[in-house]
This record gives structure tokens, C-alpha cells and sequence, in this order.
């Protein structure tokens, strides 16, 4: 087997499709409309609703679906139709058993890479658990030399630990993609993108003005905690966007991929497959890109 790294950046425009758990929390949110905000550098050609469980979720079906209506709303405040964009993704993991699972959005992903080539790749935008993508690659293989994956998940490999959200849903799934030769781009969490934090204040005055996403993104960040006082809140998911917006904004570089163990800790072998490893994110140019970017969408002096 070939091992390819992603490009260190694709240095222009490129196709892309967002693979979301939407509802999971509220940084996805402001990944997604950062994405459709951002045409001079990327053509969102889907999105694909991804399965979670937790508190709002009591299944990864759940999960799914309710991330799937929230994409929708977002849609609505932006003025853009679903039809033919949005698809719902699997109601369950990949898992230890590595089973590609059947979804809309599965589909959808493989026939959009089979469209893309080496020289021009599909760029999966994953900020979620990596259970459509992994199906997609599972069950078409090939997909892996037509498509570049920029996931956000795990946390750091200096981290003591990888209790991560989005890798512990899926440890399969992220072993699938791990272990496999698609170019990949990790954009770990704490230790990295814990630095893209924004504050009640500040969304009050750069997003809730906004027009109707704008106030709608403001009420999602504000009711995630009911204690303000010296609160602020990481927008992780925003990180993947930024990589290809800007890739002076996360920095990368490239160094063999880490082995993920069935109980969910790394190890190391020189010899594995390379990668582009994000190891920062400049809060301050990402957060003034979006602020400007919405506030241009609004109409807003």
C-alpha cells in the first residue's frame, strides 16, 4: 500500500461536503454557517447529518435525526433550500465489528468522490463521529485515492488522555480511518483548539445582530450555560473550516498517525501512514473572519 499525506493546503478553491452532528451542542452550528459563509474559498456541495448519543440524545439514531432538523433550521435563516443538500446520515456506529452501515448521506459521499479525482480531491469536512465517512470508505475502498479528510477528533497527541466526544462515540470508525490510506488532516481538541473559546458578551455584539442566523447562533451559545459570569465556551468545530479557509490560521505539519487502541488510548509507530497534524489555531483571525463575514451576509454597517 501507498501511503499519502494530505496537501499541506490545497492553495485554492475546492469542493467540500460538512458531516455534522448538528445538535450535539452548538459549535457546529457555527461551523456550518462559517462554511456557506465562506464561498471564496470553499464549495459546499452537502451536508450530512452524523449520529451522536448523550443527554440529547438517547440513541445515535437520535442523534441523527435531531441533528438533521437542526441543520434544516439553520438552512432556513439562511435563506438556502435542503432539497437535494442535506442528507440524513447512519443510525448507528461503525463499531468494533468495523461494519459499514447504510445511510442517504453514505451514498451520497461515494458518488461525489467518484466524481473528484487525485489531482482534484472531494474535501470531507468531518466535525463529528466519523461513522458516514468510515461507511463510505468501507464500502467503497476506492473513494479513499478521490477524497481528503479533515476530522476533528481526539484530543492532542502530547494529552495525557483521549477521552474525546467525537472519537469515543466511535473507536471503530476511527480506527477504520486511522489504519486506512486516505490523506487525512487531524485537528485535535484540548491542546489545540481549546483556544477558540468566544464569550456572551462578544456574541452579543459581532453575531446577535446579525439577522435571523445571527440572533438564532446567539440564543444557541447563550442557553448552553446558565452561569455567565466568567464563562466562555470553545467553538471547536469551526477549527476544520478555518484550516481550509485560511491555513495560516492552523498550522500544520506532517507526522505519522497515531494507533488507536480498542480502549481509546494512542500509541506510536514512525512507520505508519503520514498525516497533517493542526498543532494551533489563531483564535483572534478565525473569530474576526466569521464576525465580518455574517456581518457582510446581514447587511449590517
Amino acid at each position: 500500500m501507498t501511503h499519502r499525506a494530505a496537501p499541506a493546503h490545497p492553495g485554492r478553491k475546492v469542493r467540500m461536503v460538512l458531516d455534522t452532528d448538528t445538535f450535539n451542542e452548538i459549535d457546529d452550528q457555527f461551523a456550518l454557517v462559517y462554511a456557506l459563509l465562506s464561498p471564496e474559498a470553499v464549495t459546499v456541495e452537502a451536508i450530512y447529518a452524523a449520529p451522536f448519543s448523550n443527554s440529547r440524545a438517547a440513541t445515535p439514531g437520535e442523534g441523527m435525526e435531531q441533528s438533521y432538523d437542526e441543520i434544516l433550521r439553520l438552512l432556513s435563516r439562511l435563506g438556502r433550500d435542503h432539497d437535494g443538500f442535506v442528507f440524513k446520515g447512519v443510525t448507528d456506529y461503525v463499531g468494533p465489528a468495523k461494519e459499514a452501515r447504510e445511510a442517504p448521506a453514505v451514498d451520497d459521499l461515494i458518488a461525489r468522490a467518484r466524481s473528484a479525482t487525485p489531482d482534484d480531491p472531494l474535501y470531507v469536512v468531518a466535525i463529528a463521529a466519523i461513522s458516514n465517512v468510515t461507511s463510505a470508505l468501507l464500502k467503497a475502498p476506492e473513494i479513499a485515492g478521490r477524497i481528503v479528510v479533515v476530522w476533528l477528533g481526539g484530543h492532542a497527541l502530547h494529552w495525557p488522555h483521549t477521552r474525546e466526544f467525537n472519537l469515543r462515540q466511535d473507536i471503530g470508525g476511527v480506527q477504520v480511518l486511522l489504519d486506512c490510506d486516505v490523506p487525512l488532516v487531524l485537528v485535535p481538541c484540548e491542546g489545540v483548539v481549546t483556544h477558540l473559546t468566544s464569550t456572551p458578551a462578544e456574541i452579543e455584539r459581532y453575531v446577535e445582530p446579525h439577522g435571523d442566523i445571527g440572533a438564532f447562533l446567539a440564543q444557541r451559545f447563550k442557553d448552553y450555560s446558565d452561569d455567565h459570569l466568567g464563562w466562555a465556551k470553545e467553538i471547536w468545530d469551526m477549527a476544520a473550516v478555518a484550516w481550509l479557509v485560511n491555513p495560516d490560521w492552523c498550522p500544520a505539519v506532517q507526522r505519522s498517525r497515531p494507533i488507536l487502541s480498542d480502549n481509546g488510548t494512542w500509541s506510536y509507530d514512525d512507520d505508519r501512514a503520514p498525516m497533517r497534524y493542526v498543532r494551533h489555531v489563531d483564535r483572534n483571525a478565525i473569530f474576526r473572519d466569521f464576525f465580518l463575514k455574517l456581518r457582510d451576509f446581514a447587511g449590517v454597517e
